[in-house]
């Protein structure tokens, strides 16, 4: 979803949508490559094992028991998302009476999707979804020992790619993320005593999320793997994520949501000309979908006869009302393939309906829970990357009497999220002129004339990313970890340590 207007070729709208981010490569830019080659041969303990997190689309889900492929593969005919059987396979399930969290299927994530397979006219086209920020990351030496997809360059092990159900609520993958961190630093553990006898127990991560993955790393900073409560408060802010993480980069983040995605909850997404309009019917039972849903505080939606009147997305009566999205009188042949068990539209209505609220308030906590101002524990780093050239659909008007809609107002940013969105200002109302609050606390914000994922290949993005990554630490940390090393080196070797031992430090 979060599909821009203004990309015309097939890999550039596609790239807009996939979470465009990886390890590998074993090409260089031309240019940066005298700045960053030798920093690029430091050793894996002088520098932090980088974690990456796809957004929306960028994982590849299959069947679990046939290994179908649900997405990752788009065929014109095989993978029609019109067809009702593909529809009832993509789409979430909905049942009456059932909290979201217990509504499973047979689909599940199998691996970051670092390239898209499709079919046209019959001939086979592999598409390198996001070649450009997996050579970034190669040119800084970062290396995902798991995947295979690339020729690696050096003997780094310090780089893993997080894959989830993009699907699914997003509290939900923070779990698996968790989960996910554990792991890689019990391997980073096992890797730093096997090729350099150091025994270190504190391995943190940098983390580059993109998209709709930087709200999942966001929530996972603030509340580790709290659930959202039941009775409607928020969890604890007690930051414990940020104990495994230095340093969090988020790319295009829609911080506020973006209204492109009300667009595509309402009309559908079509990824290109030549492929199947992907329909509400589906998009609607997602609930990570409602979750990048614009703020109602921010006005952004108002109502055609009174545009001082702000539309509230997450009360469930205006969509029921104006018959939007998930239950619109023309999805009512997919939603019938998503419930072959209902005997009459009315039932599948209901049902629908419950399930999409349900949906909305779970975006409605989630939002909550996000968008309290806090300020990050000391050894956190927040860093931003945000298109600001492309004019990007802002504010919807809605005529209340028909249920149409029109996006007339674009604002800077990178043609699918806001700059305003990405940074997440808040603006006082009834102040004038109206003052500005930064709920986030940015360590740096790096501002792109580029689009969604175009940023990411642009030189700019390319050069601070890299600095963020291998040049960030100073000369005294940099000096005890070396002096760390030497110690257990000689420890190793059987060789007395000097007398005053400096412990490991990151």
């Amino acid at each position: 979803m979060l599909l821009s207007p203004r990309y015309r070729s097939f890999v550039v709208s596609l790239g807009c949508l996939i979470a465009a981010i990886g390890c590998a490569g074993k090409r260089s830019a031309k240019d940066l490559g005298n700045i960053y080659d030798s920093l690029a041969q430091a050793p894996d303990y002088e520098r932090n094992p980088v974690i990456v997190i796809p957004g929306i689309l960028g994982s590849r889900l299959v069947e679990e028991e046939s290994r179908r492929v649900v997405w990752g593969t788009i065929d014109s005919r095989s993978t029609n998302p019109n067809d009702p059987e593909i529809a009832a396979l993509l789409a979430s399930p909905m049942v009456e009476g059932a909290p979201l969290a217990s509504l499973r299927d047979n689909v599940v994530s199998d691996g970051p999707l670092a390239r898209l397979k499709i079919r046209f006219l019959g001939i086979p086209i592999q598409v390198n979804a996001y070649e450009d920020i997996l050579v970034t990351l190669g040119v800084g030496g970062y290396r995902d020992p798991t995947r295979d997809e690339v020729e690696y360059a050096n003997d780094h092990y310090n780089c893993f790619q997080f894959d989830f159900d993009w699907r699914r609520d997003i509290t939900e993958s923070v779990v698996l993320l968790h989960e996910f961190i554990q792991q890689q630093a019990e391997i980073s553990r096992e890797n730093s005593k096997r090729r350099f006898g150091i025994d270190n127990p504190d391995i943190k991560f940098d983390i580059v999320a993109h998209s709709m993955g930087s709200l999942v790393l966001r929530y996972y900073l603030r509340y580790g793997t709290q659930p959202l409560p039941e009775d409607g408060s928020l969890p604890e802010l007690t930051w414990e994520g940020a104990k495994y993480i230095e340093r969090a980069i988020m790319i295009a983040p829609p911080n506020q949501g973006s209204t492109l995605t009300l667009k595509e909850l309402l009309a559908g997404s079509k990824f290109s000309s030549f492929l199947p309009i992907y329909p509400p019917a589906v998009l609607g039972t997602m609930p990570a979908v409602y979750q990048l849903l614009p703020r109602t505080r921010t006005g952004l939606v108002v109502q055609k006869q009174d545009p001082s009147k702000t539309l509230d997305l997450f009360d469930p009566a205006v969509w029921e009302e104006l018959e939007w999205g998930l239950t619109a009188p023309d999805q009512d042949e997919l939603l019938q393939a998503m419930l072959p068990d209902a005997p009459d539209r009315e039932t599948r209505v209901r049902i629908a309906n419950e399930h999409r609220r349900k949906c909305l308030i779970r975006a409605k906590k989630l939002h909550a829970a996000l968008d309290l101002p806090a300020t990050p524990p000391p050894g956190l780093q927040l860093h931003l990357f945000a298109g600001s050239s492309e004019p990007t659909v802002e504010k919807m008007v809605v005529d209340m009497e028909t249920g149409e809609f029109e996006f007339p107002y674009k604002v800077a940013g990178d043609g699918t999220v806001t700059r305003t969105s990405a940074i997440m200002v808040e603006e006082v109302p009834g102040q004038q002129p109206l003052p500005r609050i930064y709920p986030i606390a940015w360590n740096s914000k790096t501002f792109i004339p580029s689009d969604h994922l175009g940023l990411t290949r642009h030189p700019i993005f390319v050069d601070n990313v890299l600095s963020l990554l291998l040049e960030s630490r100073d000369a005294a940390d940099l000096a005890a970890i070396r002096s760390a090393y030497a110690i257990q080196s000689m420890r190793k070797a059987d060789v007395p340590p000097p007398l005053e031992e400096l412990p490991l430090i990151r």
